[in-house]
């Protein structure tokens, strides 16, 4: 009831800039309407991915289920995959920046910075 109330006020809200923007007018019952339409077509799309997720014989749906569910319209398509793409990168980022603070805190030196202790060594002892 919480969510089916949620969605009805963002749909209100929604209407709302339209209206403003496009001088037009909503009625209660419209608005009623498309409350209750989006709200269907989430639990359509909520059980399509429980499904696609079922069907590859996991219990978790991932980002490829909710772009094979967007495959229909290209530019949702689209903006799915940019964002993905935006979050991997940012969790990679981030997975980074941890590698980095628990090896400075353990004493333990990067890769990158393994390679610049040993070639500061060598040039130490060529000269």
């Amino acid at each position: 009831q919480r969510l089916k109330a949620a969605v009805h006020y963002t749909v209100g809200c929604l209407c709302q800039e339209v209206e403003e923007d496009k001088d037009v007018q909503f009625s209660k019952q419209s608005i009623a309407a498309i409350s209750e339409i989006t709200f269907r077509q989430c639990e359509i799309f909520a059980k399509d991915l429980e499904m696609f997720a079922r069907h590859a014989k996991r219990t978790t749906v991932t980002t490829e289920d909710v772009k094979l569910l967007a495959r229909r319209s290209s530019s949702l398509l689209k903006y799915i995959t940019q964002k993905s793409e935006e979050l991997a990168s940012s969790n990679m980022e981030q997975k980074e920046k941890k590698r980095k603070k628990s090896s400075a805190a353990k004493g333990e030196r990067t890769p990158g910075e393994q390679e610049a202790a040993v070639t500061e060594n060598e040039d130490s002892n060529m000269a």
